[in-house]
């Protein structure tokens, strides 16, 4: 893993290439994609770019898997401080399983979008798919430019801490979730596919919280419609958070 730490220079360019004046960037990134359990949660992190100046942004922001829990939750209040503006955005399990789970990234996001409640030059996604072009210029509002850029998360300032805020919002809500059924240990696994929280699934059934079109027990299932990510994605995803 790189220990380099993210610049502002992709939104400064982005910035510059909107014209001349104060503009205003937005970094997106999500939580959740591969869980079995709870929401997708998208955050978004703005930020005012003028003449090539940045708002001074907390130290150590850094993708939100590079970082331990404490400094997260630490980072939360400096980054919400010096943001332009910040939101995150949800999709509910029932909505991944309804739509499936690229339009309910796409749902989490124009939903994070719309809680900015500012105008928007351009917006830089992680990744290499553009899942919000197409939603934003049917919606009939203005459709700012959308650039995707893999590792955007690790490389760039905004979307690095978009990572963050959307990590300890979705991390907070798994926490209270697991008061209503603590014996699928949400607490610690967050949702992901732990063997203890599979091990809950086979003993007590799907929650109202699980994606129930994806597989969820421990014991091997055959193929079905609707079965969006493998035994193993789900899992990497978990150690990765």
């Amino acid at each position: 893993m790189s220990t380099s730490l993210p610049t502002a220079e992709t939104e400064i360019r982005l910035a510059r290439e909107a014209g001349p004046g104060p503009r205003i960037i937005v970094g997106i990134d999500e939580v959740g994609r591969g869980a079995l359990a709870g929401p997708v949660a998208v955050g978004a992190c703005a930020l005012r770019i003028e003449n090539g100046i940045v708002p001074s942004m907390p130290e150590g922001i850094r993708d939100s898997k590079a970082l331990t829990a404490r400094r997260r939750e630490a980072l939360i209040g400096p980054i919400r401080t010096a943001a332009h503006a910040h939101a995150v955005g949800w999709a509910s399990a029932e909505e991944i399983d309804r739509i499936g789970i690229m339009a309910a990234l796409t749902t989490a996001s124009v939903r994070a979008l719309d809680g900015l409640e500012v105008s928007v030059d351009a917006i830089l996604l992680d990744g290499n798919v553009d899942v919000l072009s197409a939603s934003l210029s049917s919606s009939g509002r203005p459709a700012p430019r959308v650039v995707t850029r893999e590792k955007a998360d690790r490389d760039c300032l905004s979307v690095a801490a978009a990572s963050v805020l959307a990590k300890v919002a979705r991390d907070e809500l798994l926490t209270a979730l697991h008061q209503e059924a603590p014996d699928y240990g949400w607490a610690s696994n967050k949702g992901y596919a732990s063997a203890v929280h599979r091990a809950a699934i086979d003993g007590l059934g799907p929650h109202t919280q699980h994606r129930r079109s994806w597989r969820l027990g421990s014991a091997p299932q055959p193929a079905r419609a609707g079965v969006l990510w493998s035994d193993t994605t789900a899992q990497g995803e978990e150690e990765r958070q």
